[in-house]
C-alpha cells in the first residue's frame, strides 16, 4: 500500500476501536461536605460549634470509581443499588450528566440510599487547617432483598467476556456478598479477565484469588497485629499467599505507594507532594489507576490484532525493537510528568483557575516535547518523518 493510503487506514482503524469496557460492581453511596468556621466551643459541651459556609454534594463509593473511569476515556459499567429516595435520584443524574452508564444500577422501591456526611472545619481567618469534626452516616439496615441481588449479579456476569477488567467495590453495604463475589470471580477467570478488588477488611474471603487488592496503610498495620507479623512486608506476603492474590498495592499517603507481587519484587515509589491534602477518596483513585494502566494493554493488544488481520503490521525483529524503545519511552514520560508535578503544583491553590490551567498547559507542552525527543533519541522516529507526518 502507499504510505498515504496506510496512514488512513491506520487512523481509520484507530477510530474504530471502542474505549475499554471496565465492569464495576459494588456499594453506591452519596457524599455530603460540609465546611464552615469552627470557632468556638458549645456553652453545654465540649464540641465544636460548627458556622456553615458551604455545601458539596458528590457521588461516592462505587460510583466514585466509575466517574474517575470515564473521565479518562474508558467505559464504565457500573453494576449497583440505590432507593428510591431524593439521594439516590440525585445520585443517577450525576452521574448521566457525566456520561455514565447507568442501565445496570437498580433502583429499590422503599429502600434508603447510603449517605455520609462529614463536617469539616477550621478556624476564621486562617487559610489552611480544615480538618474532619464529624462524620454522620444514613443507610439501610435491611438486607437487599435477595430476588434483586441475584438478578444483579446475573447481570454483571453477563458482561464479563466483553470487559478489559472487573472491579469489585465492597464497601459492606451487601451488593457483594459471599455467593455473589464467589460467582463473580469464577466468571471473571473463566473469561481470563483481571480483577482488581478493594475489600473491607472483614470482607478478605470474598477476594479469593483476585489479581489486585487495594489496602490503605493502617489496614494492612491492622493485619500484620492479626496475622502476629514482624513487619507490614512480611504480612502482605502472608495474605498474598493465603488468599492467592497476584498484587496487594498500599496506599501510605505522604510516604507514596507500595506495591507488593506473589511473583514479582517489591516496588516502592515515593510521593513528591509536600504536604497531603486530600485523603478521602484514595483508594478509588487506585482503583482507576490500575484498571486505567490494565485497558491501555488490552487497547494496545486489540489495535495490534486489528493492523495484523488486515495485513497493516507484521510481527518481525524490527517491530519488537520499536515497541520497546516505545515503551520505555511512555515509561520515562510518566515520570517526567509525575516529577514535573511534584515541581509545579504542590503550593498552588485551587482558586487559582488562572493559573492551574497555565501550567497544566505547560505540563502538556513539555510532556510532548519530553516523548517525541525520547522517540527520536531511540530512533523509532526521525526527524524528517515527523516533519512529513506534521504536514499530512
Amino acid at each position: 500500500d502507499d504510505p498515504e493510503d496506510a496512514l488512513k487506514k491506520l487512523e481509520q482503524g484507530l477510530k474504530n476501536i471502542k474505549p475499554a469496557k471496565v465492569l464495576l460492581v459494588g456499594d453506591i453511596m452519596m457524599d455530603c461536605y460540609i465546611h464552615g468556621f469552627a470557632n468556638n466551643l458549645n456553652s453545654r459541651a465540649p464540641v465544636p460549634v460548627l458556622k456553615e459556609i458551604s455545601r458539596d454534594v458528590d457521588v461516592g463509593a462505587a460510583a466514585h470509581v466509575a466517574r474517575g473511569l470515564d473521565s479518562l476515556g474508558l467505559k464504565s459499567h457500573l453494576h449497583g443499588v440505590v432507593g428510591d429516595d431524593d439521594s439516590g435520584l440525585a445520585v443517577l443524574e450525576m452521574l448521566e450528566e457525566e456520561g455514565v452508564e447507568t442501565s445496570g444500577i437498580a433502583v429499590l422501591e422503599e429502600r434508603t440510599t447510603t449517605v455520609k456526611t462529614r463536617l469539616l472545619g477550621a478556624r476564621e481567618g486562617l487559610i489552611k487547617g480544615e480538618q474532619l469534626l464529624l462524620r454522620w452516616d444514613i443507610e439501610d439496615d435491611e438486607p437487599i432483598p435477595s430476588t434483586a441481588l441475584t438478578n444483579l449479579i446475573d447481570r454483571t456476569i453477563e458482561s464479563i467476556p466483553n470487559s478489559s477488567c472487573l472491579i469489585l467495590s465492597d464497601y459492606g453495604l451487601g451488593v457483594l456478598d459471599d455467593a455473589g463475589a464467589e460467582r463473580l470471580i469464577a466468571a471473571a477467570k473463566k473469561h481470563n479477565v483481571p480483577i482488581i478488588a478493594d475489600p473491607k477488611l472483614t470482607g478478605l474471603h470474598r477476594t479469593q484469588g483476585v489479581d489486585w487488592v487495594l489496602f490503605q496503610s493502617k489496614g494492612l498495620e491492622l493485619m500484620r497485629r492479626r496475622l502476629g507479623a514482624t513487619t507490614g512486608a512480611e504480612a502482605a506476603s502472608m495474605l498474598l499467599e493465603s488468599n492467592g492474590w497476584e498484587h496487594l498495592l498500599i496506599l501510605e499517603g505522604q510516604d507514596g505507594v507500595t506495591i507488593h507481587s506473589r511473583n514479582e519484587e517489591t516496588v516502592h515509589v515515593q510521593c513528591m507532594l509536600e504536604e497531603i491534602r486530600q485523603m478521602i477518596g484514595l483508594i478509588d483513585a487506585a482503583a482507576v489507576a490500575v484498571a486505567t494502566a490494565i485497558s491501555a494493554w488490552v487497547n494496545a493488544l486489540l489495535l495490534y490484532l486489528i493492523l495484523a488481520v488486515r495485513n497493516h503490521m507484521k510481527f518481525d525483529d524490527l517491530l519488537v525493537r520499536n515497541s520497546i524503545k516505545i515503551l520505555l519511552s511512555s515509561f520515562l514520560l510518566f515520570v517526567g510528568i509525575y516529577v514535573l508535578n511534584g515541581l509545579f503544583f504542590t503550593n498552588i491553590s485551587s482558586n487559582s483557575v488562572l493559573l492551574n490551567s497555565a501550567l497544566l498547559l505547560l505540563m502538556i507542552f513539555l510532556a510532548i516535547i519530553i516523548y517525541f525527543g525520547l522517540v527520536i533519541v531511540l530512533k523509532v522516529l526521525s526527524v524528517n518523518h515527523l516533519r512529513e507526518y506534521l504536514k499530512k
